[in-house]
């Protein structure tokens, strides 16, 4: 017997074996579980050498892109150091970079990368209208590969390898694409959709057919009919509308909870937004607490996830092409801000992100704040949006601020959040000083709002030292909550024709236009 026949052979001994000494062991479980260890082992080693993978992947990036045109118009063959990287690569967001997107968009090769992107993510933007940011052949690669790693890490953590046999579904938007200058376009979630794993389709709900619907009331509706006697193990997406399509499953099957409905639900995966605020009202739709695993994708990169269980943060995927800088937030709209690479970071500081990676990105703002919690390994929360925030008075709140203050507050007073944003009332009338109004809606009105609007106010203060000096200086009054229909934040969604899939509402604005349009949602 030759040595490849032999080896098969004894492979194939065991697994009969194995199997049989253990039946309710698939072989795609021991497959999965032999995979996965690995991957959490390789997810160990790149966290210890996250720095000089940064160092290497800068370097690859600059070479691979030296002969594109914008690799000429900046001088990459001159580009050795991080300092020369800086000087030649300005920081940009879409509107800056938008004369080479648009010329990559009208078919150009070798633009902002060699040849052409596999996709267009197409994203909206509140200045920008209309994106169409490149996905690379080897940018959706890594992105594909990261939700992988961050899936068979937690499966290899908590030997669970036994997951994927039952169903398992992502709450996405519509896999649909169209193609513009022969490159497919939609949105990111349902880019992915195209890039899952054959073995992994099998199992995937919904089917395609309802996955394709647009309007989102009718699409869980369906999806509800189609997974209701279903063995789900795995459910992913975000929170606000997982939480519908939940209600939606206990209405029809009038069980009393998920669990009764899904005994085999172990899972929830998520990202986009905070889950603390939503915890609550979650945990009691699926009558119990169940794991869930955070990641942090996004258009331009999956830049993080969570990779352990008893440590606060997401690691930062700091080995899969994409180079990270770091602006100081306060500094985010100076002309000429200070620029960190990793290994300059510290702890516990609001930091703009910066990504140039393999999609043909550059020094680009994607727009969102992280703070890091470690910096062995290198684990980040997602602090905010740069333009969600409040400061009309100078005292510049953050979504993470408003997120911890309303969680404390609803745990201690017994309420169950649905969702809220914040804004500010610069002109209350009646001589009254101004104040921060939140539009919350619960699942019941407290019994003394006085009281939670206090212990609110209270919680901000001890997190915010520029709130804290309006609030005990007499500028502002202390917050006010405003209760809202449990819908509110749906319909308002609805009218916006933003019901579902990626989008969400902004935990804070800086002006009264959500505000005024959520008022007519008050009890």
């Amino acid at each position: 017997m030759d040595p490849l026949r032999s080896t098969l052979f004894f492979i194939s001994a065991f697994i009969y074996f194995y199997i049989n000494k253990n039946p309710l062991v698939s072989l795609r479980q021991i497959v999965i579980k032999s995979l996965a260890k690995r991957i959490s082992k390789r997810i160990k080693k790149d966290s210890l050498n996250a720095v000089k993978d940064q160092e290497a992947i800068r370097k690859w990036l600059i070479r691979k892109a030296s002969k594109t045109k914008f690799g000429i118009d900046h001088k990459f063959n001159s580009l050795r150091t991080y300092e020369d990287f800086k000087a030649h690569i300005p920081i940009r967001d879409y509107e800056d970079l938008r004369p080479y997107v648009d010329r990559v968009v009208e078919g150009e090769k070798n633009i902002l990368w060699p040849g052409s992107p596999k996709y267009f993510a197409k994203t909206s933007g509140p200045t920008s209208g209309v994106k169409y940011i490149p996905i690379s052949r080897s940018s959706i690669k890594t992105h594909i590969a990261a939700a992988r790693n961050a899936l068979f890490n937690y499966v290899h953590l908590n030997n669970k390898a036994h997951l994927f046999d039952k169903k398992v579904i992502f709450l996405s938007g519509s896999p649909e694409l169209f193609e513009k200058s022969n490159v497919k376009t939609g949105r990111l979630s349902g880019i992915v959709n195209h890039e899952i794993p054959s073995w992994l389709q099998k199992n995937q709900m919904p089917s395609w057919a309802t996955n394709c619907i647009e309007d989102w009331e009718n699409k869980v509706t369906k999806i509800a009919d189609e997974t209701i006697h279903q063995d789900m193990s795995l459910i992913s997406g975000i929170p606000p509308w997982v939480q519908m399509y939940f209600e939606h499953l206990l209405e029809k099957s009038g069980k009393a909870n998920i669990k009764e409905l899904f005994p085999n639900f172990e899972l929830f995966v998520y990202g986009g937004v905070n889950y603390e605020p939503y915890r609550q009202t979650m945990e009691k739709l699926i009558g119990s607490s169940v794991d869930s695993l955070e990641t942090y994708p996004a258009s331009e990169g999956f830049i993080a996830f969570q990779d352990t269980w008893d440590q606060p943060g997401l690691l930062l995927n700091s080995n899969a092409r994409m180079f990270f800088e770091f602006v100081p937030l306060d500094e985010v709209h100076n002309e000429h801000p200070t620029r960190l690479s990793l290994a300059q970071v510290e702890l516990n500081k609001d930091y703009a992100l910066l990504i140039s990676s393999d999609a043909g990105l550059w020094a680009y703002n994607i727009g969102d704040t992280v703070r890091f919690v470690s910096l062995d390994p290198y684990r980040l929360v997602v602090s905010g949006r740069i333009k969600h925030f409040i400061s009309a008075f100078g005292e510049h709140v953050i979504a993470k601020e408003v997120e911890e203050a309303m969680l404390d507050t609803s745990q201690k007073f017994g309420f169950n959040v649905i969702d809220f944003t914040v804004a500010p009332q610069v002109n209350p009338g009646n001589d009254q000083l101004p104040y921060h109004e939140w539009f919350v809606a619960l699942d019941r009105k407290p019994e003394n709002l006085t009281e939670v609007e206090s212990y609110l106010d209270t919680c901000m203060v001890k997190q915010n030292i520029y709130y804290e000096d309006l609030i005990s200086g007499n500028i502002l009054q202390k917050a006010k909550i405003r209760i809202l229909e449990k819908e509110a934040f749906r319909k308002y969604m609805k009218s916006q024709g933003k019901l579902g899939g990626q989008n969400k509402v902004p935990r804070l604005s800086n002006d009264r236009k959500i505000a005024d349009q959520l008022a007519k949602y008050l009890i």
